[in-house]
Parts: C-alpha cells; structure tokens; sequence
C-alpha cells in the first residue's frame, strides 16, 4: 500500500510562483471516505484566483489547489456505505486538494466513469458540468425553444453550457474572443457564434434579428455582461458564475484589480422590477455543504447523456505551472488537464 504521494502545494496564497510539487505521506484513511489513484487532474479559473488569493473560499496557509479529478479507487473506508468498489473508475469533486496523485474524498462526491471515456476527459467533466447545469437549470430556468447566450462557449463551462442547452432543446448562441475559437464551436455543430468586437451590442442585436434572448451565462464580467443584460426580453436571467476579466498573473494587480470593481456593473433592483429582469450569481463552493442538492446536480449532469467533454489541452502531473499559464492566458480551447504517470 502506498504511503506517500506526490501534491502541488503552496504554503499560503498570493503567488502562483510559489505553488511546489512535494512529496508528502498518506495518514489513516478517514472510515467514510474512499481512496483514489488519481489519473488525471482538470484545471479551473478558481484555482488561479485561489492561488493569487482572490478567492473568498481560499484555505487559510498551505494548501493544495484543485476541484476535480479522475483515478482508480484503491481503499474503501471502514464505515462507507456505497455501490462503489475497490478497482472502479471514478471522476469526482473534491473542495481543493485535487492537484495530487492520491486523493481521499467521499464517495457520494464520486461517479463512475462512463464507458469508453479516458480519464483525462473523466477530469474534464465535473465542475464544468456542475457549474453549467445549476447556472442553466436551477437558476437560469431554461427551456426549449429559449435564445440563451453563453459567453466564453469554447472554454470548459462554455462548450458543456452550448451542448446542454443543445439537449434540453434550447437554441445555444456562443460568444467567443478570436476566429479560431468560432471555426472550433462550428467544427462542433453550433452555426451561432460571436467574435466579440467593440460593439457588441450591436453584433447581439444583429445575431438576435428581433428574436427574444431569455437567458446569459456570463463569467467574463464587465461591459460585455452589462450589455448583453440591457439586450435581455421581459422575464430574462441574466446568470453570474465568475469574473475573467480579473484573472491575475502571477501575484494579483491590485490597482487593476481595483479600477476593475470600481468599473464593474452595477444592476438597480428597481429597474429590475420595471424591466423585469433578474440577476442571479453563485460560487461553485457553496454547493460542497448542500449534499442533497450536490448529488442531484451530479445525477441531473449525468442524466443528459452527453458526449465526453473536449479536452484541448494536457499536460504532464509535472507540468502544472504550464498547464496553469495555458489556462489563465485565455487562449485555451475546452478543458486543459494535468496526467498523472506512473506513481
């Protein structure tokens, strides 16, 4: 049995530089939880802010960054009640700690892998799936035959958001920042897509031709989000899941970061009511303490049957600190994972 394992960890947050791979031992396996050889590691925009410390839900001192992964269960805790087995392959979730070769969690934060999918696109699929269905499901309320825009469609969250909305019968409209991310969401099926310019909302009006738009995903922010709030019909969701346009580089700007917030938008509750469009906003995070309504985001995810998610981008378990810079420099195209080889 193994009892060490290999982590990226960062002894406090403020400086991506300082994150380090160590190698650390393994305790006692917790009895409600299970043991996981972790094959692969999918990156988010949160570690980034959790790394440069502009996360709310960041560890206090050392910690290690990462949300999901994918690997083999190796170890069953002595008190866990579950269908899983030792020798399963398993995606899951985990609230930070997922950069590492071994990872602890419990198993109802776990599903198995659907058949024929690697694990690199196992990594691929849980907080991009969870963050993309609650935003369209739960919140934006979204249902067939709606106009739903969806900024960065050819990021992770993005692309799950289009195919989704594509399986609940909606009418998928992608905005993206270069051509090459436009000739990749066509490759993919989606006729509808937006090279944000200048006057995007002008382009917006022009996609629309008068049609209704009922639903934004947004986690860019900025003027961008303003407008396509302004471009919402009577009864529109606008849905808030995280602020690009403050991704840090290696320590944050502050002064950058403070024009930032100052310039953010800003939504008046009265107009709202008079237009009778809504905001809606929401942190990943929170769902670790709503178990019930976790598993039924996980189940709701699973249930539509979609394809393995696009994986654009891996990197050796070595290779974080690139594959870190490839996500944080915008350029990526669906999800950028780490590959943990041999242990």
């Amino acid at each position: 049995m193994t009892t060490l394992r290999r982590a990226w960890r960062t002894q406090k947050a403020g400086s991506i530089s300082d994150l380090k791979l160590v190698e650390e031992p393994l305790g006692a396996l917790d009895p409600e939880k299970i043991r996981i050889e972790v094959r692969s590691v999918g990156l988010n925009f949160a570690d980034i802010f959790a790394l440069t410390g502009l996360y709310s839900a960041t560890p206090k001192g050392s910690f290690v960054p990462g949300l999901e992964f994918s690997g083999v269960i190796v170890e069953l805790g002595a008190s866990v009640d579950t269908d899983l087995a030792v020798g399963d392959s398993v995606y899951g979730c985990t609230r930070f700690g997922g950069y590492a070769d071994c990872v602890d969690v419990p198993p109802q934060h776990c599903r198995k892998m659907p058949s024929g999918w690697r694990f690199a696109e196992g990594a691929a699929f849980p907080v991009q799936s969870l963050t993309a269905y609650y935003a369209l499901n739960d919140l934006g309320a979204v249902k067939p035959g709606q106009n739903v825009l969806v900024h960065s469609a050819a990021g992770g969250v993005g692309l799950q958001a289009m195919r989704m909305l594509r399986q609940m019968g909606a009418i998928p409209i992608g905005t993206v920042g270069s051509a090459g991310k436009r000739q990749f969401l066509q490759e993919q099926g989606f006729d509808e897509v937006i090279v944000r310019g200048p006057d995007f909302a002008l382009q917006l009006k022009t996609t629309l031709a008068g049609r209704p738009l009922q639903a934004v995903l947004d986690g860019i922010g900025g003027k961008v989000q303003k407008q396509s709030f302004d471009a919402l019909a009577p009864t529109g969701r606008l849905v808030v899941f995280g602020a690009a346009e403050f991704t840090p580089g290696d320590k944050p700007n502050l002064l950058k970061a403070a024009w930032l917030y100052l310039n953010r938008p800003r939504y008046d509750v009265m107009d709202m009511i008079s237009s009778n469009r809504s905001v809606l906003a929401f942190n990943l995070i929170w769902l670790w303490q709503e178990q019930a309504l976790f598993d039924a985001l996980l189940d709701g995810c699973a249930g539509l049957g979609l394809p393995a998610p696009h994986v654009g981008h891996e990197f050796g378990f070595e290779q974080a600190h690139e594959a870190i810079e490839c996500l944080r420099s915008g350029g990526s195209v669906g999800k950028v994972v780490l590959n943990v080889g041999g242990r």
